[in-house]
């Protein structure tokens, strides 16, 4: 079944926060039950992704079309307060701050409910096939704009 900007797993807005949900599975913790560090990367990834999705942009579209564009994280910074067990329901918050040329600037957290695990803070550049940077298109500004920062 193919995916549907209605499934629950894509998260929902809050504003122009995206809220993604997500449960911390055995695969995701070290030998002590603790989410290992690393696997933070890979929530971010999945929430960053999704935020697009709901928005109506999707990566491999983006990739194979006429004017082919991607995304790369050039910089993250990331601030790990708590950590997160195996089983623990926790909500990943991005938002998309800003656009600058070719640069995107994004702002997430995790948390276990009210309580802050991790931050981060990251910079992604949009890129032609050949990795170079390009400024992406006017129409996906503008379908990101309600939800960066004015």
């Amino acid at each position: 079944m193919p995916y549907s900007s209605e499934e629950p797993t894509m998260g929902h807005f809050d504003g122009r926060k995206h809220l993604y949900p997500l449960r911390v599975f055995y695969e995701d913790t070290d030998f002590t039950g603790v989410v290992y560090y690393a696997n933070y990367l890979r929530f971010f990834e999945r929430a960053r992704s999704s935020f697009f999705r709901l928005v109506g942009l999707k990566h491999a579209e983006l990739w194979d079309g006429s004017d082919p564009l991607a995304f790369v994280i050039r910089k993250i910074d990331l601030d790990y307060k708590k950590p997160a067990r195996i089983d623990d329901h926790l909500t990943i918050i991005t938002t998309y701050d800003s656009f600058k040329g070719a640069r995107l600037l994004v702002t997430q957290s995790a948390y276990r409910g009210d309580e802050l695990l991790v931050t981060a803070k990251s910079e992604a550049a949009s890129i032609n096939p050949d990795g170079r940077p390009k400024r992406a298109p006017k129409s996906m500004i503008e379908m990101l704009r309600p939800y960066l920062l004015a």
